[in-house]
């Protein structure tokens, strides 16, 4: 399939936006407590959507998935749960920092250790200092960071100045101090969603062998993902349940149970719109695959900032404290474009490495071109083949003039 740039970054964009409104229809829930709505958003965000869809784009999804490596499946479920884990204590986060601020250290964070994580897992993580591209990415972390602490100061200087009613009018459990410290968690958990989608490079692969269309080649692999993210949600949801005793919640007759379920799971289908896109972004994006992220995370950033002064979550903040607030955003968008362009440093090296290969590079691979014509070459010709001079079709040595 023909990469086509412009249409990826368009649907990274689309899914950062869906990622930012995800939240609302969670405010036409009434009397239910939030494990109560949550699980009706996991069960129809997490299982539900996804695997319709997959059914619909990729009819042999269960075979495909019976005849998947085993390793690729765990990978893909426990990074799934990793980030089911972070997405729980992003709800968490949301409902105690509002959308604006909790979505923009979340996804900072959740950016940064995208991109920090995976070099340690894989011992990488010291070249990272000797390459461009790696020096690159340090900065755009260190960016990041800087960010995350600006968009900190301008929460404590909104604590500061607005009084407990008007806080509480714009997010009405707001509590910062309990919101950073689930929002640094969740940020650094729910980089596991990145990690697992790709981690399924091998399901895909099979998936476009098996008939699917190249463009939704990434569906199988999302729902293993969010098997791994609903383990870990329905589990939680149901343990609050049972201890809060809230499981009275789906037949209450004082609450709009009809209501309630409609925007509970609405919220699930808009929240899996923003991964559906991704994967489909991927398929389009081609060579540019490695900007992908921090395109998604920057457009969430941004989406969610002008929701939140939509909703009058930062209203009658001083000016002080808004320069303080638009200029941290500036930065985590700043940091994220960094980032991006580390890793295109990155693609970058490794095309140069392809192709300008060192020296053991070239004689390991015409001595494997070697092997593949099956044919001994002389003793005495071989260094001279090995060198780069052909040898001759009859004799098997160089002609040498």
């Amino acid at each position: 399939m023909e990469p086509n740039p412009l249409a990826g970054v368009v649907l990274y964009m689309l899914g950062g936006l869906a990622g930012a409104v995800f939240y609302l229809p969670f405010k036409r829930v009434k009397q239910w407590a939030w494990e109560s709505y949550w699980l009706i958003y996991a069960i129809s965000g997490l299982v539900v959507v996804p695997w319709v869809l997959a059914f619909i784009v990729s009819p042999k999804v269960i075979s495909l998935l019976v005849q998947a490596d085993a390793k690729t499946l765990a990978l893909c479920y426990l990074f799934g749960a990793m980030w089911g884990v972070g997405g729980l204590t992003w709800g968490l986060m949301i409902r105690y920092l509002g959308v604006g601020l909790g979505l923009a250290v979340g996804c900072g964070l959740c950016a940064s250790a995208g991109t920090l994580i995976p070099p340690l897992f894989t011992g990488q993580f010291g070249t990272l200092l000797h390459t461009a591209s790696g020096i690159a990415t340090l900065v755009g972390v260190a960016v990041a960071l800087v960010g995350i602490v600006l968009v900190g100061m301008a929460g404590m200087s909104k604590e500061r100045e607005l009084p407990e009613e008007q806080k509480k009018a714009a997010v009405a459990e707001f509590n910062f101090k309990k919101g950073m410290v689930v929002a640094i968690f969740s940020g650094i958990m729910s980089a596991g969603m990145a990690f697992g989608l790709r981690s399924g490079g091998s399901l895909e692969a099979a998936a476009v062998a098996a008939g699917t269309a190249p463009t939704w080649q990434g569906i199988p692999v999302l729902v293993v993902v969010l098997l791994g993210g609903f383990t870990v949600n329905c589990f939680w949801c149901l343990y609050l349940n049972i201890k809060n005793r809230t499981l009275s919640d789906y037949t209450k007759k004082d609450a709009p149970l009809g209501a309630n379920l409609v925007f509970a799971a609405l919220a699930g289908f808009i929240w899996c719109l923003q991964f559906i896109t991704y994967k489909v972004a991927d398929s389009k994006i081609g060579p540019f695959a490695f900007a992908g992220w921090t395109v998604f995370m920057s457009s969430m950033i941004i989406f969610s900032t002008l929701l939140a002064l939509a909703l009058g979550e930062w209203k009658g903040v001083s000016r002080r404290t808004g320069t303080m607030l638009a200029t941290s955003l500036v930065v985590l968008v700043a940091a994220l474009v960094i980032i991006g362009y580390g890793n295109k440093l990155k693609a970058a090296e490794q095309k140069a490495a392809q192709h300008n290969p060192t020296a053991a590079q070239q004689l390991q691979a015409r001595a494997l071109i070697g092997l593949k014509r099956g044919r001994e070459l002389p003793q005495s010709c071989l260094m001279w083949w090995m060198a780069g001079a052909e040898p001759h079709a009859a004799t098997g040595c160089p002609q040498v003039s």
